[in-house]
């Protein structure tokens, strides 16, 4: 199962996966990590496992909400569990 998967099911909330989203954002040398049920993701890695988020995140000139779509797309793609 994808995070994406849990969010679809109602086991990823809106409010939790923005603040995951905002804690990245705020400090990606901290440890961020969102809870899904038992599973825990770590927002970092799933951001380096995927490929477009990366890319978006090294760039220049990215806007703020673009930043947040790059990480919300790595942690919906990611697998948990």
């Amino acid at each position: 199962m994808t995070a994406g998967d849990a969010y679809k099911q109602k086991l990823l909330t809106d409010d939790a996966l923005d603040a995951a989203i905002s804690a990245y954002l705020a400090d990606p040398s901290k440890l961020a990590v969102l809870e899904i049920g038992k599973a825990r993701l770590d927002v970092a890695a799933a951001v380096l496992a995927n490929a477009y988020s990366t890319e978006v995140l090294a760039r220049e000139g990215v806007t703020a909400p673009q930043q947040r779509n790059a990480v919300k797309t790595a942690i919906l793609l990611a697998p948990v569990g």
